[in-house]
């Protein structure tokens, strides 16, 4: 109980593993796309933060968006450790959340859609854990870079609390904030299940529509 209980609470930053001032090596290259993982980008395009799970299964759900995404890529956020590794996050002692950073041209696709695949893609009332994932690094997360994402995500988040707790669900513990430092994930974690198509995916919706839409903003 003591293990399970440190695993889905925060650690204290003066308790957080130490990391270290380099970035860990990751891929240069999308392997689904073909795209630049890292920046720069190209200047029509914009960023967006999501965590919702394990970020494998995570990441495929806005990659196959297809028109308007220039690339994806999983990281970790949200923490106290500096360029932390898979290894240090999955001890829960980083504090960091396993997300997917999202490269998208807003002219195609709008950040709005983008916040219904988030939403209807996992089960945002679970606190610390999503399905049999459990951990700090699971829980659900919006992080803006804009103001006008972070207006979009809270109207947004109002809406679906809305639909959830009519179909019995209750309150969503997902937190949007401002946009933490994002550190890349290692090479063989970006695009992971489309190197290995049967690989483990704990992502699972709640089966609940997101009404957005009217009285959202969009873009960033």
């Amino acid at each position: 109980m003591f293990s399970f209980s440190k695993k889905i609470e925060m650690p204290q930053p003066s308790k957080a593993l130490p990391g270290r001032p380099d970035p860990i090596p990751t891929a240069e290259t999308h392997y689904v796309l073909g795209t630049k993982l890292q920046e720069p980008y190209p200047t029509d395009t914009e960023k967006a933060l999501f965590g919702m799970g394990c970020f494998w299964g995570a990441e495929r759900k806005f990659w196959e968006l297809g028109e308007g995404i220039y690339a994806t890529a999983v990281g970790y956020a949200g923490g106290f450790t500096p360029n932390p590794t898979y290894h240090e996050v999955c001890t829960g002692l980083t504090g960091h959340n396993e997300v997917v950073l999202v490269v998208y041209r807003p002219e195609i696709i709008s950040y709005e859609r983008l916040l219904q695949t988030f939403w209807e893609s996992h089960d945002p009332t679970q606190g610390m854990q999503q399905g049999n994932d459990v951990g700090t690094q699971y829980r659900s997360g919006i992080y803006a870079f804009t103001p006008a994402q972070r207006d979009a995500a809270d109207s947004s988040k109002k809406m679906y609390e809305a639909a959830l707790k009519a179909k019995g669900y209750g309150p969503i513990t997902t937190e949007i904030k401002d946009a933490p430092a994002f550190y890349f994930a290692e090479a063989d974690h970006q695009q992971y299940l489309a190197k290995l198509p049967h690989g483990y995916c704990g992502l699972g919706g709640t089966g609940v529509s997101c009404p957005i839409g009217t009285g959202v903003s969009q873009g960033a």
